[in-house]
């Protein structure tokens, strides 16, 4: 996928009109444009000259992104003009409004008659149009290149209205010069400068509005880009110098202080630290790290002193990869998209059609000029395609920006909406549900023997052992100390033996230690019942006399009850899928409360176990996104949970920063409030056009007598739009 910045978009029909011209070129697969950030991605074997040429066709400038995500910031440029335009208006108004209607005086220095007030707001309104000619040269632009857009609209009103006046200021003139006062002062009231100033001035306070709460959109990637820190203090010819981050390389050395943020990812070689963690995974809670842990870029360490091998650097760190998918995730199309989009694209030359149809009927029952001419200038300006085309991407950023606070990464719009769809939650066991490392659950001594006694032998036999269930053994008695042995063997499918202290000492499974030493029925029961529960009974004897058994397991999460129970309570089905065995598949599911578990699975056969549930509807699949690659793929919406620091993985759709459960619940509830709160966002800008439209064209009149003038038109088409945009940040307030 290549990455373009685009120049010159201004509503809707740009954006339609830009990805019509760019997916018409030969060898293009896909591509969307981001009205928000004015990027485009481009799928497809093109060259990027094509690509460019393309989008000039059509009236558009492009360029290759850099790779660093800008915005385009209009709001002061907006701001300045409007504030130069509304001055001009003012004095405008007082001469239109306050001598014409009001009878104001006029400045002893102007001449007071009907056409010095005339030739005033013909330069006054001129100045206007002047200070806002970007509506005329984006509109009319559009039209020479055969795609009108919302300037070509506002234009199109504000220039007749304007060149109305104009001819009909000269009859005035041409009447003056004939001695009809009548006909001068009757013509008079047909003037229309300061509609064609104010349709102008309220667009533009209705850009402004709308700049000011895009800016608010864009929010998240601003503050996570403003993360990423400047300097670094790295170790070069055995001196600590500083040096901008961008000069940091892989396998440099650099050191880290209390207060400081990390620059760039890596690995401690040497001290320990407490790591702030909360921009990368929202945990307040500060994280210990020693030598041999791993730090990531933007994180800030709040005590100690450490120093660091780079690891990754630049676009490689986790705060840029996080970046990344949260501006890929932005310029992608949403299904739901696609109808504004269609819609968005044929909507202005239909609303020209419309204005033309309006003039002409009206003409033909016999209303004046002026009258027809006022009723096809206010179906131009009241008609808003950027409603309709902000609707779902405005919602789509601000979801997007608070999922990524909450480290919740999804990577594409479509995965932001199928994720709110879904029906069934299919979860892997190892790592999502459970920690996936284990973990010592029981100790059972035996006879006479204190747990402290088989806690102290267990760990003296294991300590020399590598595998998994050794590890939690020794991570499980407080001791730094390896004792000696003599004679260690490892037992191959049975346990461990060797001798310490000149006895021997063993330790296993409860088939082996019985064959070893004589084993009482009550711990052959307790045995049992700890491996129904899921759990691995691990026997030692010392010297021909049992010590006692320690379970372990793969312990399930805090959290991972809570979230299986939040799932149940949405009406979502819940499936674990597991290699494990039936037995203590069972339990783990009981114990979390999932009630369908389907066992001895094979990695490979995953990804079919989730074709069939996808029958029955939209279906999430959970897992570590490693193992569970196939199946990941396969689903409609893949999550990787407890990615840590690898937040691209290509198989998930969506990435949970952190190893918890409760963020895939809390996704599925972002994904439902985004999808309500685009329902309403495109409700609001079909109905707006469907009573605006009809309302401007005069079709009320004879009915209601209600009647809609341009300038009151132009102030309700820049409402819709801002309240579009404010409706959508609302997603920042929701509670989930």
């Amino acid at each position: 996928m290549t990455n373009y910045d685009v120049k010159g978009m201004s509503c809707a029909a740009c954006q339609a009109r830009v990805e019509k011209a760019v997916n018409g070129v030969d060898g293009v697969t896909s591509c969307a444009v981001s009205l928000l950030t004015n990027s485009m991605s481009v799928e497809g074997d093109v060259s990027p000259d094509v690509i460019i040429n393309a989008v000039k066709a059509a009236g558009y400038k492009a360029k290759v992104s850099s790779g660093k995500i800008s915005f385009d910031d209009d709001t002061s440029r907006i701001r300045n003009r409007l504030i130069i335009s509304a001055a001009v208006l003012l004095v405008l108004m007082y001469f239109s409004m306050g001598v014409m209607m009001f009878g104001w005086p006029m400045p002893p220095f102007i001449p007071d008659s009907h056409i010095a007030v005339g030739i005033i707001e013909m330069i006054l309104s001129g100045a206007i149009i002047f200070i806002n000619r970007i509506f005329f040269i984006r509109g009319f632009g559009g039209l020479i290149h055969k795609s009108p857009n919302m300037d070509t609209l506002v234009s199109l009103g504000s220039g007749v209205s304007y060149v109305w006046s104009l001819y009909v200021l000269i009859s005035m003139i041409i009447a003056h010069n004939a001695g009809d006062m009548d006909k001068v002062v009757r013509l008079g009231m047909n003037l229309y400068f300061e509609s064609a100033a104010m349709i102008l001035v309220l667009i533009t306070i209705g850009k402004l509005l709308e700049a000011v709460s895009k800016g608010r959109t864009t929010d998240a990637l601003k503050s996570l880009m403003a993360l990423a820190p400047k300097t670094a203090n790295v170790i070069r010819d055995g001196a600590e110098v500083t040096v901008p981050v961008e000069e940091v390389k892989v396998g440099d050395e650099y050191v880290v202080r209390a207060g400081d943020a990390i620059p760039v990812d890596g690995v401690i070689v040497e001290g320990n630290c407490a790591v702030d963690e909360s921009a990368l995974t929202g945990e307040s809670i500060p994280v210990d790290k020693t030598s041999g842990d791993t730090i990531s870029a933007a994180t800030i360490s709040k005590s100690g002193y450490v120093r660091c091998r780079a690891e990754k650097v630049g676009q490689d760190t986790t705060l840029s990869q996080i970046i990344k998918l949260v501006s890929d995730a932005a310029t992608t199309k949403a299904p739901i998209a696609r109808v504004a989009d269609k819609v968005s694209g044929i909507f202005v030359p239909t609303v020209i059609g419309i204005a033309i149809v309006t003039f002409i009927v009206w003409m033909l029952i016999g209303r004046e000029f002026a009258f027809s001419l006022e009723r096809a200038i206010s179906v131009l300006v009241i008609s808003c395609p950027c409603a309709l085309g902000l609707a779902t991407p405005v919602a789509i950023m601000v979801a997007n920006g608070r999922g990524a606070r909450c480290g919740i990464l999804f990577k594409t719009s479509e995965a932001l909406e199928v994720t709110g769809r879904t029906k069934t939650v299919v979860l892997d066991k190892t790592g999502t549900i459970t920690r996936g490392e284990p973990a010592v659950t029981d100790t059972v001594p035996a006879g006479m023997h204190s747990k402290e006694d088989l806690m102290r032998l267990a760990y003296v036999l294991e300590s020399h052992s590598e595998h998994p269930l050794s590890r939690a053994i020794t991570e499980a008695y407080d001791s730094d100390k390896i004792p000696d042995i003599d004679d260690f063997e490892v037992l191959s499918g049975s346990g461990l033996r060797g001798v310490y202290e000149g006895r021997t000492l063993t330790g296993g499974s409860l088939k082996y230690i019985s064959q070893e030493v004589n084993v009482p029925e009550d711990i052959k029961g307790r045995a049992d019942e700890l491996s129904a529960q899921g759990k691995t009974p691990l026997l030692f004897a010392y010297d021909n006399e049992l010590l006692g058994m320690i379970a372990v397991a793969d312990i399930v999460k805090e959290d991972s009850a809570q979230a299986i129970a939040a799932l149940n309570d949405m009406g979502i089905r819940t499936v674990m899928l597991t290699g494990d065995n039936e037995r203590t598949a069972r339990a783990i599911g009981e114990s979390v409360g999932i009630k369908e578990v389907v066992a001895g699975v094979m990695p490979s056969d995953k990804a079919d176990m989730v074709k069939r549930f996808k029958s029955s509807g939209h279906t999430v699949m959970i897992g570590d996104g490693i193992n569970d690659a196939p199946a990941l793929t396969v689903a409609d919406v893949g999550i990787a949970i407890g990615a840590g620091t690898d937040v691209a993985i290509d198989a998930a759709d969506v990435v949970l920063v952190k190893n918890s459960l409760m963020d895939a619940v809390t996704a599925i509830r972002l994904s439902r409030k985004t999808l309500t709160n685009i329902h309403e966002n495109l409700f609001w800008a079909f109905i707006y056009n469907c009573i605006g439209i009809p309302l401007a064209a005069g079709c009320f009149i004879h009915l209601f007598g209600w009647e809609l003038t341009p300038m009151f038109g132009a102030a309700a088409m820049s409402m819709s739009s801002f309240c579009v945009v404010m409706n959508a940040l609302r997603l920042n307030w929701v509670r989930l």
